[in-house]
């Protein structure tokens, strides 16, 4: 499935978008951490530690983008493109890290509840300004995210700021009309609750891509029959997909051709098709094939 409708900003570069968002994902920080100075907040503390990691975060993943984006060499035949999945890496193993923190700090507070009261309306107020703000951080990476495991990384955290500011606006309300404080701390547990489980998928998906398992989705038996149907080929062997990142899969294959199609030249034609049929029906545009005759594939054969 392609969206190719034109949706302005969040068509820009992969760079600019995690820069933008890196922007806003800033000035939110600054603001939270003044708004829990001076309200006394643990969750809106909690939510600024996450905007801060997050704001760390879409600078490595900024800088992955970057190092991806430089040209194929001798060295590195496939380019810097795997340089996104470790940004996805650090970006997954922070967010459980920093789940760890919020959930012992609420569970502190609770256990030990703090004589701090907390001013449930600047709390209240700054909470809306951070899920404004990260409602369009989201809104900017969600065309881009479906493209890049890197910046979907960046994408999950912003949706774990969403949903910590969300938090944050319940546990002020709850304040505000019935004093209890330890809403606060709540909070804070429910926030860790939320980002986990998106980290350990996010990790999940890196250890797919640096264990070269086939992509999500991606079914090769089908391969093989689409194959297999081309007029010309008779068998195929030693088929591997992988991909280098996310939306970037790589195929390969031997494909044992009928001796006459190699004799009379339909093998370019017959390379064609192949590669047609992989792009179109597949979405593999980057395929390698080995044609091949009959008598080589009883010495060449490992699949």
């Amino acid at each position: 499935m392609h969206d190719h409708a034109p949706s302005g900003v969040r068509e820009a570069g992969n760079r600019r978008l995690l820069a933008i968002s890196l922007a806003i994902t800033t000035v939110v920080m600054v603001v939270q951490i003044i708004g829990a100075a001076l309200s006394g907040s643990l969750a809106l503390l909690a939510d600024a530690a996450h905007m801060f990691t997050d704001a760390a975060a879409l600078v490595i993943a900024l800088v992955a983008s970057m190092v991806a984006a430089r040209p194929a060499n001798d060295r590195r035949t496939f380019g810097y493109q795997r340089a996104e999945v470790f940004g996805a890496l650090v970006n997954g193993i922070i967010l459980i890290a920093l789940s760890a923190w919020v959930a012992v700090e609420g569970v502190s507070r609770l256990v030990s509840p703090s004589d701090v009261e907390v001013a449930g309306g600047l709390m209240l107020g700054v909470a809306i300004v951070g899920l404004i703000a990260n409602a369009v951080a989201m809104w900017l990476l969600s065309s881009a995210q479906r493209r890049s495991i890197n910046v979907r990384g960046a994408y999950l955290e912003v949706l774990g700021d969403l949903i910590g500011s969300a938090a944050v606006i319940v546990a002020a309300i709850v304040i505000l009309m019935t004093g209890w404080a330890q809403a606060d701390a709540i909070a804070s547990l429910f926030i860790a609750a939320m980002i986990i489980p998106r980290a350990i998928g996010l990790l999940r998906e890196v250890v797919s891509v640096l264990a070269e398992s086939a992509p999500k989705g991606t079914h090769v038996r089908e391969i093989r029959e689409h194959i297999l149907g081309t007029p010309g080929v008779v068998d195929v062997h030693d088929v591997h997909v992988w991909q280098l990142t996310r939306g970037a899969p790589v195929f390969s294959a031997h494909v044992v051709v009928d001796g006459a199609a190699l004799q009379d030249g339909r093998a370019s034609g017959i390379l064609s098709q192949l590669q047609t049929c992989l792009s179109q029906h597949f979405d593999v545009e980057h395929s390698t094939f080995q044609l091949e005759p009959a008598g080589h594939v009883e010495h060449d054969a490992h699949a």
